[in-house]
């Protein structure tokens, strides 16, 4: 049986509930010549007619659907067209459909941008044409909203529409292109999805810190870093340092990657479960993020050391081999991602060994070591699979606060001062001999670097790694090499030690190298930390 061209709304087609209905234009062909059909699940379907123009932009096809979860926005316009005929009004969709690369190698995937105009011009009347299109456009956008994923328990939120952003982009981040892939790339899909936006440019460092720190914020939706890791560090720390931090830090922020590392925003998309976004790909994909407007709660660490400082991290903490690259690799920032690549090899040919003691609060309490070679009061390590596997089983402790009582002070509820030894249930390793010890809180420590393949923004957990003396460079070429896919860990390599955590400590016996939290410097010296959970929102995919 011939399908029919349109079905009435409350009707159904293919097993879906129609809510809108009718025949329109394609443009830049006048003639309304194709039947659409806006369905519940939010489908637009279109079919061409019987004599429909076979120039037409569409698709030589008969007929075909849009998804609308790849719809960034849809706007109606009016036709300034002479009285005969009557002018239409149109309506267009702003689509960016995820595509693989077309060979079976390339992994890769990218958004491709997909206009589609039709025309109403059913009345004679201009306003009529007009109503009609902004129904359309309004009940399209309706549907292409993101719809939270179900059972989470977690409380996910929308940007309203039209919305207005904080932007703050840093024109030295990666190899200093950021202010031109912002106008190639980001600044018109804002404008196809009613997102108006105030640019600020940082002039040096902690500019955004000071500047978050000071402004009257609630005049934006969202703040918007265009940049590295290491600007949204400042500006997530700015906020805490506000008298307002309780509400502030509420405000969902958002990762646009301008930068060398663009760890956040390769977790975000792997999170996504889309593919493998690299490049400008990638950071199409987070604008694509900001367009449709989900944002999600995110966990937060906070560190100590022992000069006095307190700080809030994102995404990691680092002492050792992992550190000095990120910092070694600084003189090579104009190559990009590839900076971190050379500055591996590079530090492979003087291989370090740091000496400290790590302890840690497991996320799981573990049974007490029976193994008489390990010292007092240690335990034995959760084996890497192991550890991964409670993760993925979401086996976690119960969550911290976010905001604990009435102070004006967010509390580390699970710390001691650091002149005071580490609480009896907290576990101390065995090791006092480390190539490297990183405690990452998001998936990736790089564009390309999966370390901890089950973390999550809201897991609730450290997820801490050490690797200990003895270790062969052939393995640290292998374990870098594995890092792409995050299969690493099945290696069960005797030097690496993986445990998710509550809260850890870190003391040097000498001040030795450098250490770093979300890609910034700090000085060598003792450091703890704890998970504050869902303190902060994200700007997320579904």
């Amino acid at each position: 049986m011939e399908r029919r061209a349109s079905s009435a709304p409350g009707e159904e087609e293919d097993g879906e509930e129609v809510l809108l209905s009718g025949t329109f234009s394609l443009a830049p062909d006048p003639q309304p010549n194709y039947a659409l059909s806006l369905t519940k699940g939010a489908q637009l379907r279109v079919r061409r007619l019987d004599g429909a123009s076979s120039s037409s932009s569409s698709s030589s096809s008969s007929s075909w659907s849009v998804c609308l979860s790849e719809c960034v926005g849809c706007q109606a316009v009016q036709s300034p067209g002479a009285p005969q005929p009557p002018p239409a009004a149109f309506f267009t969709l702003f689509l960016y459909p995820a595509r693989r690369g077309s060979c079976w190698w390339d992994a890769s995937v990218s958004r491709q941008r997909l206009v589609r105009t039709f025309g109403a011009c059913a009345s004679r009347e201009p306003a009529e044409n007009r109503r009609l299109a902004e129904k359309w456009a309004h009940e399209i956008r309706r549907l292409a909203a993101p719809r939270p994923p179900p059972g989470t328990g977690v409380t996910y939120g929308l940007l309203p529409r039209p919305c207005r952003v904080m932007i703050l982009l840093n024109p030295q981040s990666g190899s200093g292109r950021a202010p031109q892939l912002f106008r190639c790339h980001v600044q018109p899909m804002l404008k196809e999805a009613n997102i108006g936006f105030d640019m600020f440019v940082t002039e040096r460092h902690n500019h955004a810190w000071d500047m978050v720190k000071e402004k009257d914020l609630s005049r934006w939706d969202a703040l918007v870093v265009m940049a590295g890791d290491g600007l949204l560090y400042e500006v997530i720390n700015g906020l805490m340092e506000r008298p307002d931090w309780r509400s502030v830090i509420q405000k969902p922020l958002c990762i646009l990657p301008g930068g060398s590392g663009n760890a956040l925003a390769a977790s975000l998309n792997h999170y996504g479960g889309k593919g493998s976004f690299v490049k400008e790909d990638l950071l199409m994909n987070c604008t694509f993020f900001l367009c449709k407007g989900l944002h999600a709660p995110m966990d937060l660490v906070s560190l100590r050391t022992a000069s006095g400082k307190r700080l809030f991290s994102f995404l990691s903490f680092g002492w050792g081999f992992v550190s000095d690259v990120d910092i070694a690799s600084e003189r090579y920032r104009k190559l990009g991602s590839i900076r971190f690549t050379v500055g591996t090899f590079q530090l492979l040919a003087c291989f370090q060994v740091y000496k400290g003691r790590v302890s840690y609060l497991p996320v799981e309490e573990q049974n007490p070591c029976t193994d008489s070679s390990l010292p007092p009061g240690a335990q034995k390590d959760t084996s890497a699979q192991d550890a991964a596997q409670m993760l993925s089983n979401n086996i976690v402790s119960p969550a911290v606060p976010a905001h604990p009582g009435q102070d004006s002070v967010l509390e580390d509820s699970l710390l001691v001062p650091l002149e005071q030894p580490v609480p009896q249930h907290w576990t101390v390793a065995p090791q006092e001999e480390f190539v490297s010890i990183v405690a990452i809180f998001q998936s990736h420590l790089g564009a390309d670097l999966l370390l901890a393949p089950s973390a999550k923004l809201y897991d609730d957990a450290i997820h801490l790694f050490y690797l200990t003396a003895g270790v062969s460079r052939m393995a640290m070429i292998k374990f870098f090499m594995a890092m792409d896919k995050g299969t690493h860990l099945s290696f069960n390599n005797p030097h690496l030690h993986y445990v998710p955590v509550k809260a850890f400590r870190v003391e040097p016996f000498e001040p030795k190298g450098v250490m770093t939290v979300d890609g910034e410097v700090l000085a060598c010296e003792p450091v703890q930390g704890q998970i504050h959970r869902r303190l902060a929102r994200i700007i997320t995919g579904s």
